[in-house]
């Protein structure tokens, strides 16, 4: 399967928690933003990328090994048809279930007469001002649309008794950053909650808006831009200058997506086409609303039963306890899976490691920064302590560069050592070390995760952190480190897996080893679970694994390329995915060796990217208890039989109540058991 079908694919799998009636009823309305978001992201990167690619020379496409227009009409054809039963899940099954909560989304053909009356009150007051109308059929001008915004298209039909009959066209941004909400409550009444969008208000304002004319029709349009920068191959040069160059570009980037509202008058497209400079190849049929994203600020209602039950962060049976962290460390190692156990060990970790006069050095990678980052407050906090500290910030952390950039600004003002990025690598893993005094001599701490050091996304990202003063890892971390900060590659590994270095290579080993036990008649199995599996090379090594009579599964959130259960080829190969209330984000690679497990903890997926063109480290659990309790998490992820689909996104479903298996929901019970113990 194609990478792009298959990232659709995985798409497809947010829809359906949107259409799972399982699901709270709000929660479904947060999974449409969800996919819809995705779906925006993906038409800028990677649907734009496809535009460029069809844009080559004949020759130049040639050497492809694709021919991307087929492959883009492809993508075309299911986003269409994806986009269609969107549409059918919200009208014909969301919004008929909120009106039996007594929740109404109503629009302006739906409103009483005194909702009517507040609604156009609402418009005067707190929408009107903030409207920018530009009536463009009477102005040669170009007409330039922001990305990812949502407009009203405004036909005007003049009353007869006007000097010209001619329609006008006009066009309003729907402003949605200004007024704060996409969302418009109206006063409740007989017990039922009242909600209508911006758009909606707007239409009821829209003769107040254009006194004079005899009709006023608007239709929504909203277009996505290319806009993104080749940062995964183009590094060479200033790299920020190029970063804040690309941030400003992707608001006025090459078109790559104009999604419009069906019913929208053909002349009054063309119109807009043509004062755009947009072609019909960039037109996709979408709704009468837009931007489903802006769902993630739906009105919030207190009725518990629309919502997922609570699931508050559990202490961790041991660190809970602990006053200090580092001391915690020198007796033994702790792992914590987010985001059932609390992030706020790793806080302790570094504002710990910032206010201890014991601590001399902190090195650590930041990838995705939270908007306010406690430990970027710690680092500056540390710099400011005089501590030697070193930030290796990823500029090219696709729609986080922005943040990533002013933290990077505040921690060097501080006396931090930043790095923005290495040449020609993206910085992706996730990896820390703190080096303190003791006894006249450095000792080592370590934190090495599969998740971002994010506040926000700990909460709805499913990752493991190791906590760690074992030297094999510690010494190899700090070889990692000075990697990045002086470029040396003359560097070896014997117990971390790291790319650009041993990655590839020691999981091609750890897989032949596997070969070689299947073909001597032993056991030999391979577990592992990532987000994406895209890599060709690994890909065929998985089929030659299976071929030789490895027994494979692989629990893959996302893209697949592989192809399972294909006889001669991959028979012996299952693949799964879980999509449910958490984003599964962390990567563990289990290999049988014997009857002596090898695992792996990671942030690297099986993708090109990941294994040639990223600095990544895979860290091994050495620890038995860990490995047991990490290898039982596991295996709940494996039985998984009400969130789990298969390679062509069939749920596995048991129809036994007493063999129910939701994972995320058992290990958050699991932990819970063990907190309290």
């Amino acid at each position: 399967m194609s990478r792009e079908l298959s990232w659709l694919a995985f798409n497809y799998r947010v829809l359906q928690e949107a259409k799972d009636p399982r699901v709270p009823l709000l929660e479904r309305l947060n999974f449409m933003a969800i996919f819809s978001s995705n779906l925006d992201e993906y038409f800028k990167v990677r649907v734009a990328t496809m535009r460029r690619l069809v844009k080559l020379k004949k020759k130049t496409r040639e050497k492809l090994e694709e021919d991307p227009s087929a492959e883009l009409e492809e993508i075309l054809q299911e986003v269409s048809r994806q986009q269609k039963e969107f549409g059918q899940i919200f009208r014909n099954e969301l919004l008929p279930e909120l009106r039996k909560e007594h929740i109404c989304l109503i629009d302006e053909t739906e409103c009483t007469d005194s909702q009517r009356e507040m609604a156009l009150d609402y418009f005067r007051k707190s929408v009107k001002p903030l409207l920018v109308p530009i009536i463009f059929s009477a102005n040669p001008s170009p007409l330039f649309l922001k990305d990812q915004t949502v407009y009203l298209m405004v036909r005007l039909t003049p009353n007869p008794d006007q000097e010209s009959t001619q329609e006008q066209y006009a066009i309003v941004e729907i402003p949605t950053q200004k007024h704060g909400s996409r969302f418009v409550q109206l006063p409740a009444e007989g017990g039922k909650h009242y909600v209508m969008m911006l758009d909606d208000v707007i239409r009821v304002g829209l003769q107040d808006l254009f006194p004079g004319f005899a009709q006023v029709e608007a239709f929504a349009v909203k277009l996505s831009r290319d806009a993104e920068l080749d940062i995964e191959e183009e590094v060479s040069g200033n790299l920020m200058a190029k970063i804040k160059k690309s941030l400003k570009k992707r608001e006025t980037g090459h078109p790559s997506r104009l999604l419009y509202d069906p019913q929208t008058p053909e002349p009054l497209l063309n119109a807009l086409l043509d004062r755009t400079g947009l072609s019909s190849e960039e037109l996709v049929v979408g709704s009468r609303y837009h931007n489903f994203r802006d769902f993630f600020g739906f009105p919030k209602f207190t009725m518990a039963p629309l919502y997922y039950e609570e699931q508050p962060p559990l202490p961790h049976p041991e660190l809970e306890g602990e006053p200090s962290i580092l001391e915690a460390m020198k007796k033994k190692e702790y792992l914590v899976h987010y985001p059932y156990q609390k992030f706020d060990y790793a806080l302790r970790f570094f504002e710990e490691a910032a206010d201890d006069p014991q601590v001399t050095n902190i090195s650590i990678t930041l990838y995705r920064v939270a908007e306010k980052s406690k430990i970027a407050k710690a680092l500056i906090r540390a710099a400011e302590h005089g501590k030697l500290v070193t930030v290796v910030v990823e500029l090219k952390a696709r729609f986080d560069e922005e943040s990533n950039i002013f933290w990077g600004n505040k921690m060097e003002k501080a006396g931090a050592n930043v790095i923005y990025g290495v040449p020609d690598l993206k910085v992706h893993s996730k990896i820390g070390l703190v080096t303190r005094q003791e006894d006249g001599q450095a000792m080592h701490y370590a934190y090495l995760s599969t998740g971002n050091y994010n506040e926000k996304t700990s909460r709805t990202y499913t990752d493991h952190a190791l906590f760690t003063t074992d030297e094999r890892l510690t010494s190899e971390l700090a070889k990692v480190f000075n990697f990045l900060v002086d470029g040396n590659k003359n560097q070896t590994f014997e117990h971390l897996l790291v790319s650009p270095f041993n990655l590839r290579e020691g999981f091609t080993e750890l897989i032949q080893n596997e070969m070689r036990l299947a073909r001597e008649g032993k056991p030999a199995y391979m577990i592992v679970k990532i987000n994406a599996l895209q890599d060709s090379r690994m890909v065929h090594q998985l089929y030659e694994a299976s071929q030789a009579g490895v027994k494979i599964e692989l629990l893959v959130r996302g893209i697949c390329t592989l192809i399972p259960g294909v006889p001669g080829l991959s028979e012996n190969i299952i693949v799964r995915s879980i999509v449910d209330r958490y984003l599964e984000h962390g990567r563990v690679y289990v290999f049988g060796n014997g009857g002596e497990e090898k695992i792996f903890v990671a942030s690297a997926d099986w993708m090109n990217r990941n294994l040639s063109r990223r600095v990544e480290v895979a860290f091994p659990i050495y620890n038995p208890d860990l490995r047991k309790e990490l290898r039982h998490l596991l295996n709940i992820q494996r039985q998984d039989n009400q969130k789990a689909r298969t390679a062509d996104n069939q749920y596995w479903i048991s129809n036994d109540p007493t063999a129910s298996i939701r994972a995320q929901y058992d290990i958050y019970n699991l932990l819970k058991k063990k907190a309290n113990r």
